[in-house]
């Protein structure tokens, strides 16, 4: 198979990569919650702990992560090189580890994160994918690691699924079906975690954003 059939671009078509950043600022409200994952994913770590940051994009969220808190090692992983080149181009990015990887064979060993993110990447993965990254994010957790999720949930009313109806156009409905149902959480329970808790809800121009604390035992 090859690279590009392994991964999805962050933008969603590579074409709008290099806008990436400029078009997510724009419509997903990123100062509003971004700040508030990053709390959650840094609460309880002590320095030396790692953070892994799948479907990383252009590392935003790693390089934030890594200016609050110094003593953790934050990871980024993601399938799309052009975009991790315009990561490492970014002010901070020698803070993180950066790598190039499938979400679904994470290129990290077992039970060596004590926490790992998913933000904006699972909705571009169709059912198979998607289990396979969940339980892959499973696998490099330790005992009592917590994977954060930050992704679409069901539209919470009519202009919300409009939306997200304009999303799936651009994203497709393969990967996208299951949010608009609200299967996500259980979906994730599947993968062996043993409680997700939905933290944040935040209204955007394409749909609802939800924001998920999964523990492991």
């Amino acid at each position: 198979m090859s690279t590009e059939q392994r991964y999805v671009p962050a933008a969603g078509r590579a074409i709008f990569t290099p806008l990436y950043d400029r078009v997510m600022a724009l419509t997903m409200r990123e100062p509003r919650w971004r700040p508030q994952l990053a709390t959650a994913v840094l609460d309880g770590l002590e320095d030396g702990d790692v953070v892994v940051d799948v479907g990383c994009g252009t590392a935003t969220q790693a390089i934030d992560l890594a200016a609050r808190r110094p003593g953790v090692r934050v990871t980024g992983v993601d399938g799309d090189p052009e975009i991790l080149q315009l990561a490492r181009a970014k002010p901070g990015a020698d803070r993180v580890e950066l790598r190039e990887g499938d979400a679904t064979a994470l290129p990290l060993e077992d039970g060596s994160a004590a926490a790992v993110i998913c933000s904006l990447l699972l909705h571009h993965l169709p059912p198979g994918p998607k289990r396979a990254a969940l339980r892959e994010a499973r696998r490099v957790l330790r005992p009592g690691g917590v994977l954060h999720i930050a992704d679409w949930g069901r539209p919470a009313d009519p202009l919300a699924m409009a939306g997200f109806t304009a999303l799936q156009l651009f994203d497709g409905r393969d990967g996208t079906h299951e949010h608009r149902a609200g299967r996500l959480p259980p979906i994730v329970k599947e993968a062996g975690f043993d409680e997700v808790a939905t933290t944040h809800r935040l209204r955007t121009i394409f749909g609802t954003l939800e924001i998920y604390r999964c523990t492991t035992v």
